[in-house]
């Protein structure tokens, strides 16, 4: 009997199906190629500063090393501490009588425990005096990255705006090259009008080469601290609120950063380690008392009656040094000596905060008195360059005068970035000072951040 042959009506079903699923597959690649397109055409979303700081804070070397640091101490501390607890060591032994050959094993054990030493508990208060010294110094460096970060961030924008204005001076001047070389083939100006506009726009072309390197160091700066490259960077808002520093009075932030400030609260930790390893010092003359607790058991045919038997013996032990050369006598003159250097040291720090923090509310002063006055100049520069160009059509100015007025315009609009600039990293560096910069200080200038360029200030 034959096999029965398939029904021709199986492949007419099967057909459709494989076709539809091909169409699906197709339109999937077409969709995934679609959304990959726009995805490569949509830009890159620009970093701000606390991305930056995120970045900072996962990848820069002086963080790291000072919480390295800190570590080291903290072993330290826990090594200086190891003397007070509890010692315990055994020891195995084999002797062999040469007249007879026997042998006999031995099996001691020693635990001892430091009853008094002055000198000892000294140290581990200095060791542990140096642990929250460190632990002031990665606070110190955590404040330290924030405004590396600012300085870096800020430097980036302010080599972007200086670049935007060269490059707008460099393009204008080409124009006016342009328009004084078509005005002399028209014989209405002179020769010396195009080779004077000529020589301004390879002037412009060569300050533009230099702010473009000015750029790219600056993103170097910045990459050193977070390892990478920075991408776009979000500039400041168009509008910037200008206020004074709060409290208003200078010596209000020198007091809060002699009592704040973590680099000195780091040195005044160390200077009562200095105290307290002089204290170790000293008491290095006095008694110490130990208790402790012996042991022996003997075995072989050497050991004799005593074979098996566990020998044991508890006691006190008090030491009084007496002499040992003039080594404790020296150790406490140089302890003295390293304190008064670590005072010294303190209170050379003290007076540089003191000028720091002064200087830094004298910036945030400066900043908002360049920020009104850049702005008033952007204002009257603008107006004098449109006034320029109409005196210009009616033959009142010269060439020269039109270059001189967009080149006055453009340093003004850069000064007044650069005062914008100024003037927040001012205030984050008085916060620094004053112990009060960390990860809520940048994020509240995250908030002055914006999408677009900054704008020259409204006219009034």
């Amino acid at each position: 009997m034959k096999p029965s042959s398939p029904s021709p009506a199986a492949p007419e079903r099967a057909a459709p199906a494989h076709g539809a699923r091909r169409r699906a597959a197709r339109l999937s690649l077409l969709a995934s190629v679609a959304l990959l397109c726009v995805g490569c055409c949509l830009p890159a979303a620009a970093e701000d500063l606390l991305e930056v700081y995120a970045q900072a804070r996962a990848a820069d070397p002086v963080l790291a090393g000072a919480r390295t640091v800190l570590g080291q101490q903290q072993e330290l501390a826990v090594q200086a501490r190891a003397p007070l607890l509890p010692q315990w060591s055994a020891q195995l032994s084999e002797e062999r009588r040469q007249d007879t050959g026997a042998r006999q094993h031995g099996l001691t054990h020693s635990l001892s425990q430091v009853l008094v030493d002055l000198s000892r508990l000294r140290s581990w208060d200095a060791a542990r005096t140096l642990v929250d010294a460190e632990d002031e110094r990665v606070r110190a460096a955590e404040a330290d990255l924030c405004a590396r970060v600012a300085r870096a961030y800020f430097g980036v924008l302010t080599a972007q705006a200086a670049l935007e204005t060269a490059q707008a001076i460099e393009d204008v001047y080409g124009q006016q090259v342009a328009q004084a070389q078509s005005r002399f083939e028209a014989k209405l100006s002179a020769s010396l009008d195009v080779e004077q506009a000529r020589a301004y726009f390879e002037l412009a072309r060569g300050n533009t080469a230099q702010t473009r390197e000015s750029l790219l160091d600056a993103r170097q700066a910045l990459a050193e601290i977070t390892g990478r490259m920075p991408g776009t960077l979000s500039p400041l808002a168009p509008e910037l609120a200008m206020l004074m520093p709060d409290p208003a009075d200078p010596d209000a932030w020198v007091t809060q950063a002699l009592r704040d400030n973590p680099s000195l609260r780091a040195a005044a930790l160390a200077v009562d380690a200095g105290d307290q390893r002089v204290a170790a010092a000293r008491a290095a003359h006095l008694p110490t008392l130990s208790a402790g607790l012996d042991g022996q058991r003997l075995s072989g045919l050497a050991a004799g009656d005593a074979a098996g038997r566990y020998n044991a013996t508890v006691g006190l032990k008090l030491t009084i040094p007496l002499f040992a050369g003039g080594a404790v006598e020296s150790q406490k003159r140089q302890a003295v000596f390293q304190r008064e250097q670590l005072r010294d040291a303190l209170e050379g720090a003290r007076r540089a905060m003191t000028r720091e923090t002064q200087a830094q509310y004298q910036a945030v002063l400066s900043s908002l008195s360049q920020m009104r006055t850049a702005g008033t100049a952007v204002q009257a520069a603008e107006k004098a360059l449109a006034s320029t160009r109409s005196g210009m059509d009616l033959g009142l100015r010269t060439m020269t005068d039109l270059l001189l007025a967009i080149q006055t315009q453009s340093n003004a609009r850069n000064a007044w970035e650069q005062a914008r600039h100024r003037y927040v990293l001012s205030k984050l560096l008085l916060q620094q000072a004053a112990g009060a910069l960390g990860e809520p200080q940048l994020a509240a200038v995250n908030t002055l951040l914006g999408a677009a360029p900054a704008a020259a200030p409204a006219r009034q």
